[in-house]
């Protein structure tokens, strides 16, 4: 499952995992992908530097890469504290309402919100990328738009290949124009944030806006059949995160998250602004319902409703509040129904896409047997 894009990172099989974890990110390594260690949690470097030391101890010598959140555009002086002053008071009662309707114990004393927006901040993803730099990362993606351009240079200058997603072929050709390496074409099956167009649809799309640069499909993909399909159109490769979610690796927070899951079918999901503001495919909860309500308040704008709801997620993850705990995630749920090692699904994905690969050689009367 190579092509020329893996065999120039130095990966056996053309599988670029995304995922928050740093152990699920190193097996993905091991098991002849690239992982890719989310970076918007860590909010301290000396945290981050912790897990890319894991990282880099556990990959045995393969290719892994960090993703950043970071806007193209700076806005200068503004502060967390500057845009929490923005939220209304109405959407923070709403907030508490809802909790208190669910019976949401508060955090103990000197417990803080374990998830904050602020990675999303320039400043932030900045000094990420002061602490990234200084190991043998292959791959930076960027998960909000082109990187700006210095950031570009500098990683070009350490060697280092810079992609990102896009939901439209506009989107890619912007990335294109940017001077960026590789191009995620992430479609509206894809787990988080993400457009309205189909993988199906979308794919073909940016390969023909974009060529010849290399483009990876994302979005509901978690089968080699998949894959041998993202590659027919003229993908050089697939771009898989939420796959990674239940795997035994992985580091969810909650058994009844795994075990809700487990349990979803491809049909439990939604595209709703309940977590940052922006639309973002997630386990359809109460949480998500009460916010995509119209006679609710509704969310408000990117970066706002990320800091309002944060103690409160933070709060229904502690106390496993069943009908609100969701987590962002793809249709492809449907497909995940037990708990795998990182190198079965692996497995898994390169016998599927054996098979395909065989039944369309078959077709083609090009049978090896």
């Amino acid at each position: 499952m190579q092509t020329e894009l893996s065999k120039q990172l130095g990966a056996e099989h053309a599988l670029f995992g995304f995922t928050p974890f740093p152990a699920v990110a190193a097996a993905i390594s091991r098991a002849g992908g690239l992982g890719v260690l989310g970076a918007v949690r860590y909010t301290a470097p000396d945290d981050l530097k912790r897990d890319l030391d894991w990282v880099d101890a556990h990959a045995d010598g393969r290719p892994y890469g960090l993703d950043v959140v970071m806007p193209a555009k700076k806005v200068e002086g503004v502060t967390e504290a500057d845009v929490e002053a923005m939220i209304p008071e109405g959407h923070r009662q709403f907030v508490r309402d809802t909790l208190a309707e669910y019976g949401v114990p508060e955090l103990a004393e000197g417990d803080a919100s374990g998830w904050r927006i602020t990675g999303w901040m320039e400043q932030v993803a900045r000094s990420q990328l002061d602490v990234a730099f200084e190991y043998p990362i292959r791959l930076l993606a960027n998960a909000l738009g082109s990187p700006p351009a210095d950031v570009v240079e500098r990683a070009h200058a350490q060697g280092v290949l810079v992609a990102a997603l896009a939901g439209s072929a506009r989107h890619a050709r912007k990335h294109q124009e940017a001077g960026l390496d590789i191009v995620v074409a992430q479609g509206y099956e894809a787990g988080g944030h993400t457009g309205e167009i189909a993988s199906m649809v979308l794919t073909p799309e940016v390969v023909d806006a974009v060529a010849p640069l290399p483009v990876l499909a994302a979005g509901g993909i978690g089968s080699g059949q998949q894959v041998a399909a993202a590659l027919a159109l003229g993908a050089q490769g697939v771009w898989l995160g939420s796959i990674w979610l239940t795997t035994t690796e992985a580091e969810l927070p909650s058994p009844v998250l795994v075990r809700k899951l487990l349990a979803a079918g491809s049909g439990d999901t939604v595209r709703s602004r309940a977590l940052t503001g922006k639309p973002a495919r997630q386990l359809r909860t109460a949480w998500t319902d009460v916010w995509d309500d119209p006679d609710g308040p509704g969310a408000l704008p990117m970066p706002l409703q990320g800091l309002l709801v944060a103690e409160a997620i933070t709060r229904i993850q502690k106390y496993e509040v069943d009908p609100l705990l969701g987590t962002p995630v793809g249709q492809i749920v449907g497909r995940m129904t037990s708990e795998r090692s990182v190198q079965a699904v692996v497995d898994d994905l390169t016998r599927g896409f054996e098979e395909a690969v065989d039944r369309i050689n078959r077709i083609a009367g090009r049978s090896r047997q």
